[in-house]
């Protein structure tokens, strides 16, 4: 065969064949969960700044929306009761009545305003996840493997999906006529199960079932309790289909 003809084989190919379905983050340093409204006009700078940290290989990303400020004129696209539930409940476990936007949290253990890059990347620089947590993408199904860690306590696996990308124009409120840039926006958190901290575990999950509605992406998370409120976070990985 002329290697003209064996080039024009390959790129046939290469345009039909399946590309990888994943973007996998494995063992990452740092979870950041950004609190955040379409309705706050010190929002943009932090939302900014999640997107730019997001791309890194050692950090997954989560923008949780509030909806606190759909009060004044705008109501957040992607606010929901439950995200205010998280973040009230994280302030609890740290007996504080305080809540605010942006808010960052950072392994579930320490928040910072979320758009003082200085101080964020000061923390993010000290950030580690003990616990081994790593994904694979097997044709429909989602292969989960946690690592163990004798004498840690047992915790919790949790499922949160996301949005990898998205755009809103704000036409009322604080930050009217701005069209703002979005990422791994969450639409959803599910209890898993326990992880085991002598034997570790694995899960198999339909993908299928993994992701549904707008989600196109989620993250795995291995996150302590303390008296029901939520802890510091062990591991984590996340993919976007």
């Amino acid at each position: 065969m002329k290697v003209q003809g064996l080039i024009s084989i390959l790129l046939l190919l290469s345009a039909v064949a399946p590309a990888d379905a994943s973007e996998i983050k494995s063992n990452p340093k740092a979870v950041l969960e950004l609190f955040t409204s379409q309705g706050c006009s010190s929002c943009p700078p932090a939302d900014a700044l999640l997107k730019t940290l997001q791309q890194r290989p050692d950090i997954i990303a989560l923008a949780y929306h509030v909806d606190y400020w759909d009060y004044i004129g705008w109501t957040d696209t992607f606010g929901s009761k439950a995200n205010t539930e998280r973040q009230r409940a994280y302030a609890e476990s740290w007996d504080s009545n305080n809540i605010y936007t942006p808010e960052l949290v950072v392994n579930g253990a320490k928040d910072v305003v979320g758009s003082r890059k200085a101080e964020v990347e000061s923390t993010v620089q000290q950030a580690s996840l003990p616990v081994p947590v790593s994904l694979k993408t097997d044709k429909d199904m989602l292969d989960v493997t946690i690592g163990g860690m004798p004498g840690a306590a047992e915790s919790g696996v949790w499922l949160v999906t996301f949005i990898d990308k998205a755009s809103v124009d704000v036409e009322r409120g604080e930050n009217a006529g701005q069209k703002l840039e979005y990422t791994e926006v969450v639409t959803g958190r599910h209890i898993l199960g326990m992880w085991d901290p002598q034997n570790g575990a694995h899960l198999r999950l339909p993908l299928d079932e993994v992701l549904s509605g707008p989600s196109d992406g989620a993250a795995i998370l291995v996150q302590r309790e303390t008296r029901g409120l939520p802890g510091p976070i062990m591991g984590a990985a996340s993919f976007v289909r």
